[in-house]
């Protein structure tokens, strides 16, 4: 299929007029479409169900989270790896974003990379994958040569390989294990993929990203109980999140944090249980990080 065939690249007849409206017809408008957005998401809710449980289980045998992708699909895969480690805990290589004509892409366009197979190809090789890696491919327009020559490659190395597009039937989809196609329909100004297309594939990485982290107890109750106190705004989060799920004050918390050296998992251990740091280090260990386990069996 053509470019131009594309339902990406379609015409809006809802905003053909968009030039002439007042700027608040033009938010509305806008608005509007965005709505369609999550509706078009949840008609893939079983492709990322089956997306989140198999990447969490290669997650959990210690494989890798990696984005790969160009442009504005690229970029969106760089920020979702970038923000697991600070809102996660977990180290860096765990999470890996890659774009189309390297780091400087992430802030102007670097022609005809995204068109090159072989070096997607090469960036994927790099990272020396194995087994338990994770590949997510990102494409609006569910064919770019970049993000095919990726997939393939990682496919042929199994690993897991996820593909998300905004057109049924993409040709990503196509080389690998698992297609999430979201057809968000035209765009509000025509081939502008990072609206409609980029809020798609946004949310979709925010449902996996965090589905597997929650999976690999990094989630206690809703509170992100890895978060990493590096600062006073990340401490007096630390303490509150301490303070809820374990019913104390948080001038009570920050004993427990400080007692755990700054450890967050293991200061609810400690003030939920009673366990010394050192017994609740060694709970934590056995039920690999996750406090529900750690509360419901000890």
């Amino acid at each position: 299929m053509e470019i131009k065939e594309l339902k990406t690249e379609e015409r809006n007849p809802a905003t053909s007029e968009i030039d002439r409206m007042s700027t608040l017809e033009m938010v509305n408008t806008i608005n509007q479409e965005d709505q369609k957005v999550a509706q078009a998401v949840g008609q893939e809710n079983e492709q990322i169900v089956h997306a989140i449980d198999a990447a969490a289980k290669n997650y959990s045998n210690g494989g890798r989270l990696i984005y790969l992708g160009a442009g504005t699909s690229g970029r969106l895969g760089v920020l979702d790896a970038a923000e697991l480690v600070p809102t996660y805990g977990i180290k860096p290589e765990r999470a890996v974003g890659l774009i189309a004509g390297g780091k400087s892409a992430m802030f102007s366009a670097v022609e005809g990379a995204e068109d090159s197979a072989e070096l997607g190809e090469k960036d994927i090789s790099d990272l020396a994958l194995t087994q338990n890696d994770v590949v997510l491919g990102l494409a609006a327009s569910g064919r770019t040569p970049y993000v095919i020559g990726g997939l393939a490659y990682a496919k042929k190395q199994g690993a897991l390989t996820i593909a998300i597009a905004c057109v049924a039937d993409s040709v990503i989809g196509q080389h690998a294990d698992i297609a999430i196609e979201v057809v968000v329909g035209p765009e509000v100004v025509t081939g502008s993929t990072r609206m409609k297309a980029g809020t798609a594939q946004k949310m979709i990485l925010n449902m996996i990203s965090t589905g597997v982290m929650i999976k690999q107890g990094k989630v206690y109750s809703n509170m992100m109980i890895d978060v990493q106190p590096t600062n006073e705004k990340l401490v007096d989060r630390a303490c509150r999140i301490i303070s809820a799920t374990a019913d104390i004050d948080t001038k009570k918390a920050l004993q427990f944090l400080e007692k755990a050296n700054k450890n967050v998992a293991q200061a609810i251990v400690m003030a939920k249980t009673g366990k010394t740091e050192h017994e609740a280090a060694a709970l934590l260990k056995k039920y690999h990080g996750n406090i529900r386990s750690v509360l419901d069996h000890e």
